[in-house]
């Protein structure tokens, strides 16, 4: 398997250079060149494996041989082995053939461990083989920073830093990151949003010198590793329920469009997939781009799910890609008019295109916790203001009733406590692991919203990082 650019400047590049690049020499975001395919018989044949065993089956074709099968094998064995619950990911019927699929069981309490439980483990593998080391830098609207920081700390191969926009995330959210006082650790609080957050990284990506001078790599969803590993619980429920002689569709609460992204990868690999519907809060550019075909920034707009007040979601890029019949010359041309002018269109038939697959809806803060209240009352289930935006879409853009509906619940409700608690009078528990995160000390650097002041302090502080 080899791995090609978004911006089409990058020669095809295996798997393991993959990895630790994160993002494309030419700006980039890496796709394979063809997606893996799984015959309707192969699915099936996948029907009752434990969750490590079906990540390793479907995981193998992306990897390409680069790593050997027995040492894949015990990374996602030992990715697994924290979870909570043996199932990983359990599936719960709450509505008229509607399903959740609770992706919030690892360590940090939300899906982003699903995926980067492995990631961590897969970098110390390769940099070790290697002989190398890395400077991971990340951007979070709150949940990937501290499940990357729990993938990544104490191991000697890795420097991590991580930026999060101050006074944004969740109170627990910034506390499961920033009382984390691993050595290898580095916590930066950045006066403005997640999308001035992630246009530092993405700039100190863009500097070569710095770049190579830092080996910096990425663990957000720019990196692909990220999206293979999310693909595997679409399997994993359409399993569950009767896949491949059953259609399935899903609703994905979505800012970064990495998430939703892993299921359109699934269904081009084969598995029957009717609708991905899309969950916005009011920050909807995603819902507007697939009512209009137009994708136009405006402000961000703080809300109860934070982790979508996104206005720049970086991983449509690879979707764009495909819409433009992976040509990087005119995703190139897009993109750097939306960095000029705010927006970009599509024209009819690739709008066309997109939504015979994609639906949109958005929901403001209200709705939301009417979803949250309701979702309790009739099932009895508490869910956080993220997984309430999508089971709100999935309602709302429904085609099939006989097709079963699952709705991705990405967050613990204890990771949203104030929300939940207003919304249905019950406040959610964390569990006994993260007991005490209030109690513990936090470590924090503020920086402001200035590239040169985030560049020299990721430089003085990352392994080597100085200039001689």
């Amino acid at each position: 398997m080899k791995y090609i650019s978004t911006r089409g400047q990058t020669p095809a590049t295996a798997f393991d250079a993959v990895l630790l690049q994160g993002l494309a020499p030419d700006g980039g975001l890496f796709v394979p060149e063809v997606w893996p395919q799984f015959s309707a018989a192969e699915i099936a044949a996948l029907e009752g494996l434990p969750y490590p065993e079906l990540a390793l089956r479907v995981l193998k074709p992306f990897v390409g041989g680069v790593i050997e099968d027995s040492a894949l094998a015990g990374i996602i064995d030992g990715a697994y082995a924290n979870f909570s619950t043996p199932e990983i990911a359990p599936l719960k019927k709450i509505g008229d053939n509607e399903w959740l699929l609770e992706l919030f069981h690892g360590p940090t309490l939300a899906f982003k461990d699903m995926a980067l439980q492995v990631l961590g483990p897969l970098f110390d593998h390769v940099l070790k083989t290697k002989g190398e080391t890395a400077t991971i830098i990340g951007a979070t609207s709150g949940d990937t920073g501290s499940a990357a920081i729990e993938a990544c700390r104490d191991r000697d191969a890795i420097e991590i830093f991580m930026l999060h926009p101050k006074g944004r995330v969740s109170d627990v959210q910034r506390r499961q990151m920033t009382t984390v006082t691993s050595d290898n650790v580095h916590n930066i609080a950045i006066d403005g949003t997640f999308d001035d957050c992630q246009d530092l990284v993405k700039a100190m990506f863009n500097d070569r010198a710095l770049r190579e001078r830092l080996k910096l790599s990425a663990v957000n969803s720019i990196n692909w590793a990220r999206i293979m590993a999310q693909v595997v619980y679409y399997f994993w429920a359409g399993l569950k329920l009767g896949t491949p002689k059953k259609h399935l569709s899903f609703a994905v609460p979505t800012g970064n469009f990495g998430n939703v992204f892993a299921g359109y990868e699934a269904r081009a690999m084969g598995l029957p997939i009717d609708q991905l519907v899309i969950g916005s809060n009011s920050n909807d550019i995603l819902t507007r781009f697939l009512e209009t075909g137009t994708m136009k920034m405006t402000g961000v707009e703080p809300t109860i799910s934070p982790s979508m007040d996104i206005q720049v979601s970086s991983n449509f890029e690879r979707l764009l890609f495909d819409l433009v019949g992976r040509d990087g010359d005119i995703v190139a041309s897009f993109l750097e008019g939306f960095r000029k002018n705010g927006k970009y269109s599509i024209n009819a038939k690739a709008l066309e295109t997109v939504q015979t697959i994609f639906y949109g809806a958005r929901f403001d803060d209200e709705e939301t916790m009417a979803i949250i209240k309701d979702v309790y009352e009739t099932s009895g289930e508490l869910i956080d203001p993220h997984t309430a935006v999508g089971i709100a879409a999935a309602r709302a853009q429904r085609r099939d009733r006989s097709i079963p509906m699952i709705a991705l619940a990405t967050a613990h409700p204890a990771k949203f406590p104030d929300a939940v608690e207003a919304a249905t009078g019950v406040r959610p528990e964390l569990p006994a692991h993260l007991a005490d995160l209030f109690e513990r000390e936090e470590r924090c650097d503020v920086l402001p919203n200035d590239l040169d002041a985030v560049t020299t302090f990721v430089s003085e502080r990352a392994r080597g990082g100085k200039k001689p």
